[in-house]
């Protein structure tokens, strides 16, 4: 085994509960950005959810020809952002209309003439789904001189963007902010454990040995650690996720290469914050 890591896995031994605060101090600060990661995760598919209900409909005069309704279903369809586009018939609108309100089926059942429009009902493709890509499909629609009316909910559709921008510039600044907190606890639980070694570097350092020797067995000691912080912090986090999903609401778990990430981004805390505070030791010493 190199001597780099037998001093690394030594170390482990000869310091189990430095050890275990470093592995702890890492993992609890991952932990709270796998929380928040969690929780923007959530918010983001709860926003999306909602957007997959965008839609434009397009009411018709009584007049339209099949000629007409063919033209503006193959052009809408072909339209840019546009994922479906179907054609509701008049008898079709009255249908839904008693099915959606029960209370008011005896009144629908006593007309005698249906006085629904017939419409076309056009949803949007996922990123197409903005106040202005809305908009102009709806305008271009609107163009058409057998289309008496559109809706689509602008101002619900405005103020559903606006919520996820700022929830996105939240999550920016509150992420990087954890992330930095992380850090600094990270660097000084690897600190305290160089700390505690120094008489070793310093006699390293007196019988010769290069920075380059004396910093591997620190770097792969932080490397180690940071792998087991990043993996205990993702166990913390699927944890977490199970409580909030048994004892309060249903939420979705973090994609998988999100997971990969925290333990990515533990084993590089580790190393980093393990090689600058063997560095600034070693200019001291």
């Amino acid at each position: 085994m190199p001597y780099a890591l037998r001093e690394a896995l030594s170390a482990f031994r000869r310091s189990p509960l430095l050890a275990f605060l470093s592995v702890i101090a890492i993992a609890f600060s991952l932990f709270v950005i796998g929380l928040f990661g969690l929780t923007t995760w959530n918010i983001g598919r709860a926003i999306d959810k909602v957007e997959e209900k965008v839609e434009i409909v397009a009411y018709l005069d009584d007049a339209t020809t099949p000629a007409q309704l063919e033209l503006a279903q193959a052009e809408g369809r072909a339209l840019p952002g546009v994922l479906e586009l179907r054609y509701v018939s008049k008898t079709e609108a009255l249908a839904n209309a008693m099915a959606d309100m029960q209370e008011f089926k005896d009144v629908f059942a006593d007309l005698d003439n249906n006085p629904l429009p017939a419409s076309l009902e056009i949803r949007m493709q996922p990123g197409s789904r903005t106040p202005d890509a809305v908009r102009r499909v709806a305008e271009r629609i609107k163009a058409y001189p057998f289309v008496e009316d559109v809706r689509y909910g602008r101002d619900w559709l405005e103020r559903i963007y606006l919520i996820r921008r700022l929830a996105g510039g939240a999550a920016t600044l509150i992420g990087v902010a954890f992330a930095l907190v992380a850090a600094i606890i990270i660097a000084t639980a690897v600190r305290i454990a160089v700390f505690a070694r120094r008489e070793e570097i310093s006699i390293m350092r007196l019988v010769g040995a290069t920075d380059g020797f004396v910093q591997r067995p620190f770097l792969l000691e932080g490397l180690m650690t940071g792998v087991m912080g990043g993996l205990l912090a993702a166990l913390l986090t699927w944890g977490a996720y199970r409580v909030l999903s048994a004892t309060m609401f249903r939420i979705e778990f973090l994609p998988g290469q999100w997971i990969v990430l925290v333990v990515a981004v533990g084993t590089v805390f580790g190393f980093l914050s393990s090689m600058v505070a063997v560095r600034r030791h070693l200019e001291e010493v």
